[in-house]
């Protein structure tokens, strides 16, 4: 099957064709520095072909939620460094997700600091974990157009301290509501600057941040995760077809490592002008290899690489609650079922206590 098949990503030959989503687990301490459970965690899982690890703060400004990790210190950096050898050590290939969650956050974990965005516009219909339970969205504080120049240098050094990491790339976060996300949507960025107000506007922050990475690392180093259609955290777009369209076409500049497309994970009948097929609308247009994220079993899977827009297919929470799934999807074996109450937070409990197929 083409999901078991080798692929080649940048300068690197992946042994099978699964990509290891990105997912919050909140197993950082409170300084950001994770610990000796997420190197067996991510060791466990290096049988995908590329993990993409879970956010990483850029920035003590890019937190917005507790016990997430961060690569801005030097004690983060050489924590990182133990779990990518462990990937490494078993055949694996780890890239760095670098986030800034922008407005998707809450003072109460920044130290009393408001949350940043492209403009003064709160998250509605929706609350925040805090650490101290759940929490109405405040109102974020509009970034100026200096501090957002300083934001796309931060998100260059975060690149450099994945490389120093030993981190194979990174992935730029522009989707699900964060910050890069924001700027594209009218939604969150009612700017009269250079960021705002044009669909070329709305792009350029994405499109700056991807150019300083792929001039600090390499291009082949850089991926990129884009949800077009995911209306969460109060992120709508007038036109995401013209948006994105657009987007792409401006990264194919770049000979980026890939493109990763989340499906539309939420119901559009309210949205009739949004595209309902992501991978045919938006997959096609793009030049760098296709990443399929979102709702994906084995059988499915399978089709949407039989179609060939897509080379690799992201799994979530497959992956999390079964850290062989290449050898499960290879025997079609019976598939461990993620628990949600462990999540978020907490110690080896449904992190890293999954049983393999041989622990079975």
């Amino acid at each position: 099957m083409k999901l078991l098949q080798e692929v080649t990503l940048g300068k690197q030959t992946l042994k099978n064709a699964l990509a290891m989503a990105p997912m919050t687990r909140s197993r950082a301490d409170e300084k950001g520095v994770v610990g000796d459970l997420t190197v067996l965690y991510y060791k466990q899982r290096a049988s995908a072909g590329l993990i993409i690890a879970e956010g990483i703060n850029i920035s003590e400004q890019a937190l917005g939620s507790p016990y997430t990790p961060g690569l801005f210190t030097q004690d983060q950096i050489d924590a990182w460094k133990k779990v990518t050898k462990a990937v490494h050590d078993e055949g694996g290939v780890i890239y760095a997700q670098l986030w800034h969650t922008g407005r998707v956050g809450h003072s109460s974990v920044k130290n009393g600091e408001l949350p940043v965005a492209p403009s003064a516009l709160p998250i509605v219909g929706q609350q925040h974990f805090t650490g101290q339970g759940m929490a109405d969205y405040e109102t974020p504080r509009e970034l100026t157009t200096e501090e957002v120049k300083h934001i796309v240098k931060d998100y260059r050094q975060a690149a450099i301290n994945a490389v120093e990491s030993g981190f194979d790339g990174v992935e730029l976060h522009a989707a699900f509501g964060y910050l890069p996300n924001q700027f594209l949507a009218e939604s969150s960025n009612q700017r009269t600057d250079e960021y705002g107000g044009s669909t070329e506007n709305r792009n350029r922050f994405v499109l700056e941040v991807i150019a300083e990475l792929a001039d600090a690392i390499g291009a082949e180093k850089v991926g990129i995760k884009l949800s077009p259609t995911i209306p969460y955290n109060s992120i709508l777009s007038d036109d995401p077809k013209t948006q994105f369209s657009a987007l792409i076409e401006g990264l194919n500049v770049f000979p980026l490592s890939y493109v990763h497309l989340m499906n539309g994970l939420f119901p559009l009948d309210k949205l009739p002008h949004y595209p309902t097929n992501v991978m045919e609308t938006f997959g096609t247009l793009s030049s760098s290899t296709v990443i399929a994220n979102g709702g994906y079993n084995r059988e499915t899977g399978e089709d949407e690489l039989e179609k060939g827009i897509a080379k690799i297919i992201a799994y979530g929470g497959l992956f999390l609650a079964n850290p062989d799934l290449p050898k499960r999807f290879e025997l079609d074996a019976e598939l461990n079922k993620a628990n949600q109450a462990t999540m978020y937070g907490g110690g080896a409990e449904g992190y890293v206590d999954y049983p393999s197929l041989a622990e079975a």
